[in-house]
């Protein structure tokens, strides 16, 4: 725990103008970020005395090590760095609104030639214009299915598209009126856009007037006596009116608006959203998140409109914002979505009439989802909780293992043996800090040799990222550490797939790969593999960190240096949670280990032979049946295969007869030799 005036600056070098601060752990991780409109009088109220600060800030100052600070022009630019900050870092004492689920949008792609309607996820494309979020996909498809006979837009896949196009025949849509077939010249480009245009029109609230004007249209060919046309248009009018109806009228027709409620208590807060366009509740959404930073509601609801409004620009930011609480500075987040939107927004708190009546709504959604997300997570909490406390103490550690970390080697009778590193951090899988490793320092099946080979190059990687930050100063290593010094940057270390392309600078405050040290290191194995892992960390001077191994038969607990297996209760969720953590380690090894040995089986001795391709090594294969009937066909039987002449035959005969014959494959279960069957690959 750091002492908060051990980086106290110095008043005078605080400037008193807006700005942006960091502080950062002792790692230089960045733990939080915060703007103010004067840095001087802000960053004072953190250096107070620890007992007169809430626990949340406590937390936090006594964690950091040092802050920075960044001075900016005006309050609005403090906003928006903060946000950046905020999403480039995830500082963990930072709130931070996540949403609860995937939802889906209706999209409709105007930076196509042709545009497309269609249901999307994630994040938002440029060029493409949303409306949404709906609660399921099939309200959007319900919708689109009764505007498509008003606005016939193309939706189709791409592959679709060029199919019709190829053949000159539209899709189902095209013969029933449900879509233009631009596909097939019915349109041209610019009459299907304007379609597309007039679409996105209706769908951002402007339905009123369109509605009208069919209505007017109507009654014009009635008069005519184009009764077709006139029934036509009748039955678009009511298609029209039925989507309409699927969205409840809130406020009055030429509102767009969005109304953002809280529910929250000591610990968590949750936020709900309602989309109002054209006077509809057109999308909904929510999230729920830890209360990590000491805020109150002002401050919740500015997390909020960053989240919501911090990627989105032009109408995707409503004219008018309505909020439980303004926030701290509240002209400058209206500047701020101002400035997005690109014009004027009202940023204020509903008092009378029917948009205070829908903020009590939005308020009932935010308490019911509070609610709810606690009767859910209650459960998982208590129960990790608990299997963690079981684990400390049938370990006899001093505290939860917070973070634990699992090992386990794989390999195919000795061959591509690979190890694997899971990382679980309260009790729930962390697959960004997931690694994979090769085993290089022999060759064979050594399961214990392996896993003291694993175990010394993580926490020597884990040694050298501290010697390079400067946490601790050199030291002579133990008797008998091997030296990290010449070792070479470990390219079989091989990061995780959720993990690759993340590996951090120095100083961009960010975590290192091996950066984080684990209160728990399990293995996979007995004895000899828990003794073979507290020696790689005996070795290295590392005794802080506690080790134990699960063996498969019995699923006991082993402990170095105990000739007695701790035995957990089959109920015990202590041991369900090592058994959890042990059994995705042998996933993620195995998973490993298949790819490598898929890569390796692939390979055959026809790969060699110069100007043989692919095409005339697959019809050897496939005439002959497997590379070893190859080997016995003479040069005329290997001229027989279409495409093989007699120079590439004698070339096949002559690399065959110098591969030296592999060792049959044993199963070791059974201790049947299993006979190789196809190109390369045994079964």
């Amino acid at each position: 725990m750091a002492d908060p005036s051990s980086y106290r600056p110095k008043p005078g070098q605080i400037p008193d103008s807006p700005g942006v601060y960091r502080f950062r752990d002792e790692h230089r991780r960045v733990i939080y970020v915060g703007k103010a409109k004067n840095l001087r009088q802000r960053l004072a109220n953190y250096f107070q005395d620890l007992a007169s600060l809430h626990p949340r800030t406590r937390t936090m100052v006594t964690t950091a090590a040092s802050v920075e600070w960044t001075v900016v022009s005006t309050e609005v630019e403090a906003l928006q760095l903060e946000y950046s900050w905020i999403k480039e870092y995830d500082p963990r004492f930072n709130v931070k609104y996540r949403d609860d689920k995937s939802y889906p949008y209706l999209a409709v792609t105007l930076d196509e030639e042709f545009p497309r309607v269609q249901v999307m996820r994630g994040a938002k494309k440029k060029g493409v214009r949303y409306f949404g979020p709906y609660g399921h996909a099939w309200a959007i498809r319900e919708t689109v299915d009764l505007m498509l006979r008003v606005f016939p837009v193309r939706t189709c896949s791409a592959g679709v598209f060029k199919n019709a196009a190829r053949t000159g025949r539209p899709c189902l849509l095209g013969y029933i009126g449900k879509c233009s077939a631009p596909c097939v010249g019915r349109v041209t480009p610019e009459e299907h856009r304007a379609l597309a245009e007039d679409f996105c029109d209706f769908m951002a609230g402007r339905t009123g007037s369109y509605i009208r004007r069919l209505e007017k249209d109507m009654m014009a060919a009635a008069e005519e006596m184009e009764y077709e046309r006139a029934a036509r248009l009748r039955d678009d009018v009511e298609a029209l009116k039925r989507a309409l109806e699927k969205s409840a009228v809130v406020l009055a027709d030429a509102t767009d608006a969005d109304l953002i409620a809280l529910a929250e208590d000591e610990l968590e807060a949750a936020v709900q959203i309602f989309h109002v366009r054209g006077g509809r509740v057109r999308g909904q959404r929510g999230w729920v998140t830890d209360r990590v930073e000491n805020v109150g509601t002002q401050g919740l609801v500015e997390h909020a409109l960053q989240q919501l409004y911090g990627e989105e620009t032009g109408d995707a930011v409503p004219k008018e914002v309505l909020v439980p609480a303004l926030p701290e500075d509240p002209d400058a987040v209206s500047q701020w979505l101002a400035d997005r939107r690109g014009s004027q927004v009202s940023l204020r708190v509903p008092q009378r009439g029917d948009k205070k009546d829908l903020m009590a709504t939005v308020q009932r959604n935010a308490q019911q989802a509070l609610v709810l997300h606690k009767t859910k997570r209650a459960s998982d909490l208590t129960t990790r909780s608990r299997a963690l406390e079981e684990i400390a103490g049938a370990l006899g550690l001093d505290t939860a293992p917070l973070r634990i970390e699992c090992y386990d080697i794989s390999h195919l009778q000795g061959d591509d043996v690979v190890a694997s590193m899971v990382v679980f951090e309260d009790g729930l899988a962390r697959k960004s800090e997931y690694r994979r490793f090769q085993i290089k320092g022999f060759e064979g099946q050594d399961d214990v040799r392996s896993m003291h080979e694993v175990i010394g190059r993580r926490f020597r990687r884990y040694l050298q990222d501290k010697e390079r930050d400067g946490e601790w100063e050199e030291t002579p290593a133990p008797a008998g550490t091997p030296a990290p010094a010449g070792t070479p940057v470990d390219a079989a270390d091989v990061p995780g797939p959720a993990a690759v392309g993340t590996e951090p600078r120095e100083d961009d405050g960010r975590p290192k790969r091996f950066a984080y040290p684990p209160q728990l290191v399990v293995v996979d194995g007995g004895q000899p593999q828990v003794a073979a892992a507290r020696r790689a960390l005996d070795e290295l001077g590392i005794d802080d960190i506690a080790v134990c191994g699960l063996a498969k038969r019995l699923e006991e607990v082993w402990l170095p240096d105990d000739d007695d297996p701790v035995v957990l209760p089959r109920s015990s969720e202590g041991l369900y949670l090592l058994q959890r953590v042990r059994d995705e380690a042998h996933r993620f090894a195995i998973t490993y280990q298949r790819a490598k040995r898929a890569k390796r089986i692939r390979s055959s001795p026809l790969d060699a032979i110069s100007g043989l391709g692919e095409t005339r090594k697959q019809a050897l294969i496939k005439h002959f049946g497997s590379v070893k009937k190859l080997k016995q066909a003479t040069i005329d039987e290997i001229c027989e295969v279409p495409g093989i002449g007699r120079r590439t035959a004698e070339s096949v005969a002559v690399a065959l007869a110098s591969t030296a014959p592999a060792a049959p494959a044993v199963n070791t279960a059974t201790g049947e030799i299993i006979e190789e069957d196809d190109g390369g690959t045994t079964s």
